[in-house]
This record gives C-alpha cells, sequence and structure tokens, in this order.
C-alpha cells in the first residue's frame, strides 16, 4: 500500500528484528501516533484506525512485539517474549520507535495508543520513560489485585520448570484467558469476548497471525509487568503533566466489565495525574477498534487527540 512503509530495527534483547510499521504519506503532518498491540495479535491489524487518523493529519508508527507478527526471531517460540527481561525488552522496543521516530519528526507531538497487552505495556512505558510523550491512551486495560498476580506467577513458573517456559501448557492457559468468555454464554466461538461484530470474531480466527497458544514464559512476563504496574509506588513515578484517556468496553472482561479500568484510572488520579478521563461504552467488548459503531469511537479518540495537541 502507497502510504504504507515497513521496516525493522534490532529488538534490545540482541537477538530479534523487529518488525514495524509507519502510516507516513501525510502532506502537512500535525502530531504522530504510535500503537502498542495487544497479545496474539500484531501491528497491521490496526490500518484502518492508522488510515483514519492519517487523514486528520498524524502519522501513525506501530511495531510488532517480540514474539509476535512478524518480529519472531528463527527457531524461537512464537508468542514467547524469551527467557530473561521479557517485559522489559517490550518496553525498551517501544521507546526505541518512539525515538527514532521522534527524531525524524522532532517538532511534532507525540502520542501513545495502548490496547490489551499494549496497554499494560503503555502504562509501564509512562513509569519507565516519564516525560517523553505528549498524551497516552490507554485502551482495553484492567487491575488484578497482588494476590492474583502473585498466585498466577507462582503456577506458571511451576508449569514452566516442568515443561518450559518457551512452552503451552493448557491448564495456564486456562488459567489467563478461560474465563473471558463465560459471560457471553451460550458460545458461539472460543473469542467471542473480543467483539459484539461477529464479523470481526471471525476474521481473528481466519487470521494465521492471530490467537494461537501463548507459552507459559509470556504469561509470567504479562503478570510480572501487571505486578509492576499495580504498585502506586510506581504508578507515582510517572510524570503528572502527562494527559492520559482510559478508554474501553464496559462489556470487556479484561477490565472486570469496567471495574478494572475504573481501578486504574482512579491509582492514575492518586498518583496526582493532572489531566485524566474515563470513557467506557455500553455493551461494548474488548476490541473497541473493530466493532461495528468503531466510527464513533474513531472520532471519540480525535476529539481527546485534538484537544491535546
Amino acid at each position: 500500500m502507497e502510504n504504507r512503509k515497513e521496516f525493522y530495527f534490532p529488538s534490545s534483547d540482541g537477538v530479534t528484528q523487529i518488525h514495524a510499521v509507519e502510516w507516513g504519506n501525510v502532506e502537512k503532518p500535525v502530531g504522530v501516533l504510535q500503537i502498542a498491540h495487544g497479545v496474539a495479535e500484531y501491528a497491521l491489524r490496526y490500518e484502518p484506525f492508522a488510515q483514519f487518523m492519517n487523514a486528520h493529519g498524524f502519522i501513525v508508527v506501530a511495531n510488532d512485539h517480540l514474539g509476535h507478527g512478524l518480529s519472531v526471531a528463527e527457531g524461537a517460540a512464537p508468542l514467547y517474549f524469551g527467557r530473561h527481561d521479557g517485559w522489559r525488552h517490550v518496553v525498551d522496543d517501544m521507546y526505541a520507535l518512539r525515538d527514532m521516530t521522534g527524531k525524524k519528526y522532532p517538532e511534532l507531538p507525540y502520542f501513545l495508543l495502548g490496547h490489551s497487552m499494549g496497554s499494560f505495556l503503555t502504562r509501564t512505558y509512562l513509569i519507565r520513560y516519564p516525560g517523553t510523550l505528549s498524551g497516552a491512551i490507554i485502551m482495553g486495560t484492567g487491575q488484578q489485585s497482588p494476590a492474583v498476580v502473585a498466585l498466577g506467577s507462582l503456577f506458571a513458573k511451576v508449569e514452566g520448570n516442568r515443561i518450559g517456559y518457551d512452552q503451552f501448557s493448557p491448564t495456564v492457559d486456562k488459567l489467563a484467558f478461560g474465563a473471558y468468555n463465560k459471560p457471553f454464554a451460550p458460545n458461539r466461538t472460543a473469542y467471542d469476548w473480543l467483539s459484539v461484530n461477529e464479523e470481526n470474531v471471525d476474521r481473528y480466527i481466519a487470521d494465521p497471525l492471530c490467537g494461537g497458544n501463548a507459552t507459559i514464559g509470556l504469561f509470567l512476563d504479562m503478570l510480572r509487568g501487571i505486578g509492576l504496574i499495580g504498585k502506586q509506588s510506581n504508578v507515582n513515578t510517572m510524570n503528572a503533566n502527562t494527559p492520559v484517556f482510559f478508554i474501553s468496553g464496559d462489556r470487556d472482561p479484561v477490565g472486570d466489565m469496567g471495574k478494572g479500568v475504573r481501578a486504574a484510572y482512579e491509582s492514575f488520579r492518586k498518583a496526582g495525574v493532572k489531566d485524566v478521563s474515563l470513557k467506557l461504552y455500553e455493551g461494548l467488548r474488548h476490541e473497541i477498534l473493530n466493532e461495528t459503531c468503531r466510527e464513533t469511537v474513531f472520532a471519540d479518540l480525535w476529539s481527546w487527540i485534538e484537544k491535546h495537541l
């Protein structure tokens, strides 16, 4: 596609080449938006939203996280960040893309949108790289209790030591994602929780770069990240001047049907973030950018970004 440029850059893990995309054919750009995708998906799924942002004068960039999409090293397990410091490497890769894009467009405001796992990564980014963004959008996020994180981590370590961290464990998978579909029974598919829009669910299932078996190591890394962003002392280290927008469906099980999103939002307020807002869409599930009413979501996102240019 004419305005899409795909490229690679070295991951901070020292092994993997990270696949990235820039949608940059914009005549008079007014800003840059970087997107951090969710677990078991990839950057190019965000092309419709990227094109919408292009039409509003924004250059859009995104990368496939380690072990996702086309960012899988030869011989490496898919949906695996790596044995050591996986979460840190993924966040560092996000910063590497922000740094190289920022150098290319130094005068432009720079925003970051993270969805699902990408929302947890974005919250980690705000803690680790404060003051490097003009604003952040946290989409499809949640908040787990320290007890749940500790218990899940312990179980994942036992399983990882038993069969290998780069392996799939049906038990760990059930623990991580098994409950998401229950509120939508009787279920048409294993992914009904993603979307009210059945066409979107079917496209996800048919896409070879979506879904698949997440490794024990990935689950453990995610829990480490969720534990890190759940500590108020860490949240307090963010730059309080960076505007933040929490946005989710109120039927998203990742956000505990809105309760987890509100808890995360309140932790930002407690940290003294000066401009933090929250929007929950009635009846929408996890992938709010892919629902039939996505134009409304697109417009709301643009409205928030435009106010913060």
